[in-house]
């Protein structure tokens, strides 16, 4: 951070003294040279003043000052204590009367501008040719022309010329010393803006970055021995502010949370106990069927062991009544067995199931149940893949409670006395990645105003003492949280089907 501070500072002092030093020279330059042209109109001053004199006490006339070598010598010193190197004089008709130094090409120049001296009877200057000055290209040389009078009358006019080489040569000296003085000067101001930023910036920042990451959770936040007065100062006190403030929300939110867990606890299990409370009420039903169904083997087996009281039987006949006796009991284990594997408690793990072997479990444990008497089975188990990853005693669950509202619609449909329309018809089939399973029966069906209301708890259409009005809500929360979905299509008068989407379990390669 130092490091780039200091570029920066350094970046930033030398750009504004170089432009500083810029203007600078250009505004010396201006002024020299401005210098240059007054000293030529004084040059040019004197210049009239001794062309006036010899012309009134010598009784020369401009015409024959070129012959006089007196007055040539006297212009040439003249010329050279006011640093210009080149003088012209022409006549009031611009006639070239003296010419000193070496014009070259740039004469006809000077003998234009004396020209236009003489008719506008004005002083004038003007810059000519180009050469590298301090930074850039400037002006090589500058003339500079004036009329000139004798008693009040215009006798011609006179330029002189200076060449602006040796100005450039003095601000280059200057420029040297000046750059030197930048650059030292540079050093100074970047030292001395380091320590300050360090002081003032830098070194608060590193210790506020030194106590953050310091800070730990459920500490204090550290105070600075000598908070700063200035913007770091206010930013480190906001930032402590704000982590009291987080603090203060972060002991708060785990309270809402521990609340709202202890909420979701209580939920899930009075979630679990609707679902128990509804299984010992389907068990309950079952139960019912299961008394009625043992008491016809009981009825046998008790008459059989009246006939084997009764003397007279052969060794082959009590054998047979043996044999049958035993039937029976193990008819009656199996009903008995098939209901406690249905009402234990349910373990909750979730492992592969397959749904096919589920559903035939489920119907060969209804057969002996009244509710189902009269009722045709018909099942139509097409999906190639039907292994999914569930608790399969809560989804056995889900298609008992199916079953039995199919069973309790078919036996309400007081216009179904023929025993081929009782039908309750079961299909699976894949459906991308899901299987999808209808149970389709033939009852009365249900109203479309109230078809949306069935998932509702405690929402039922039997009678009174009939049905909870839980058992399709339980089955909508199971297969949630199985990840499945649950929806009801109907028509009054023809019948009622439930669409269940499970997601198919797909076994990840090893």
């Amino acid at each position: 951070m130092k490091t780039g501070i200091m570029t920066h500072l350094a970046f930033l002092i030398i750009s504004a003294m170089l432009l500083i030093n810029v203007v600078m020279i250009k505004f010396s330059e201006k002024d020299l040279i401005q210098a240059k042209i007054d000293a030529g109109r004084l040059l040019l001053h004197v210049l009239e003043k001794k062309v006036e004199y010899s012309i009134i006490h010598m009784n020369k006339n401009l015409a024959n000052l070129d012959s006089a070598p007196i007055f040539r010598k006297e212009i040439t010193q003249l010329l050279q204590k006011g640093h210009f190197s080149e003088a012209l004089i022409v006549n009031k008709e611009g006639v070239k009367v003296l010419s000193t130094g070496s014009w070259g090409q740039a004469e006809k120049e000077a003998l234009s501008m004396s020209r236009e001296a003489v008719a506008t009877r004005k002083g004038a200057f003007d810059f000519y040719g180009s050469t590298w000055g301090i930074i850039w290209l400037a002006h090589e040389r500058v003339n500079v022309t004036a009329p000139i009078f004798a008693q009040g009358r215009i006798i011609g006019a006179a330029t002189i010329c200076a060449h602006l080489d040796p100005i450039y040569q003095v601000l280059r000296k200057s420029e040297k010393i000046i750059l030197i003085y930048i650059f030292l000067n540079t050093i100074v101001l970047v030292l001395f803006g380091i320590y300050l930023l360090s002081r003032t910036v830098v070194k608060p920042i590193y210790a506020l970055l030194q106590i953050t990451d310091e800070f730990k959770d459920g500490e204090p936040f550290p105070q600075l021995a000598e908070p700063p007065g200035n913007e770091i100062g206010q930013l480190f006190r906001s930032l402590n502010m704000m982590l009291k403030r987080l603090e203060e929300n972060k002991k708060e939110l785990k309270s809402h949370i521990a609340s709202l867990e202890k909420a979701n606890e209580e939920i899930k299990k009075a979630q679990n106990e609707i679902i128990r409370s509804e299984k010992l009420a389907s068990v309950g039903r079952l139960a019912t069927g299961v008394a009625h169904e043992i008491g016809n083997p009981i009825g046998i087996i008790l008459g059989y062991l009246d006939l084997i009281k009764k003397d007279g039987l052969t060794q082959e006949e009590k054998s047979d009544f043996l044999n049958r006796i035993e039937s029976e009991i193990i008819r009656i284990n199996d009903i008995i067995r098939q209901l406690l594997d249905f009402s234990r408690l349910t373990s909750g793990e979730q492992k592969e199931t397959s749904v096919h072997r589920l559903i035939l479990d489920l119907i060969d444990m209804l057969k002996p149940q009244p509710m189902m008497a009269g009722i045709q089975v018909q099942t139509v188990l097409e999906a190639a893949k039907d292994t999914v990853c569930t608790d399969p005693d809560q989804l056995k669950q889900v298609f008992l409670n199916i079953v039995m509202n199919a069973a309790d619609a078919m036996e309400r449909d007081e216009g179904s006395h023929d025993v081929s329309t009782k039908v309750l018809t079961i299909e699976s089939l894949v459906m991308d990645d899901s299987m999808e399973l209808r149970f389709t029966d033939t009852g009365s069906g249900i109203p479309e105003q109230e078809l949306g209301h069935i998932f509702d708890p405690f929402y039922t259409t039997k009678e009174p003492g009939k049905g909870t009005g839980l058992g399709l809500s339980v089955c909508y929360r199971i297969l949630e949280g199985l990840g499945g979905t649950i929806r009801a299509e109907s028509t009054v008068g023809k019948g009622t089907t439930i669409i269940i989407d499970l997601p198919l379990y797909h076994q990840i390669d090893k």
